[in-house]
């Protein structure tokens, strides 16, 4: 269970992985995240602040997913959505002559 109703919330982007987003605790900042994590996402650089709380609606990610993940283990990672290949999927499955 989440200690609290209401979260601020830094979100950083790294400078190796596109679209990935790393959502911290504005009180505990980065101190929680792993160092290989810190590692793979190379610099960071604060995207945002938010007020988090359970009807925040954000884009790509479940408010209350991010702030359990954040109050069991210091961080949220938001992974960039995988984009399908329409054009080579069409090409396999399609019995149309191309």
């Amino acid at each position: 269970m989440m200690s609290s109703t209401k979260l601020i919330c830094d979100i950083f982007k790294g400078s190796r992985k596109e679209e990935t987003y790393l959502y911290v605790s504005r009180d505990e900042g980065v101190a929680l995240v792993p160092l290989e994590l810190l590692d793979r996402l190379g610099e960071l650089e604060l995207v945002t602040t938010l007020m988090l709380d359970r009807t925040r609606k954000l884009a790509r990610a479940d408010a209350c997913r991010v702030m359990s993940d954040i109050h069991e283990k210091g961080f949220y990672l938001q992974l960039p959505l995988k984009i399908f290949n329409l054009d080579n999927s069409l090409k396999e499955n399609s019995k149309l002559p191309r």
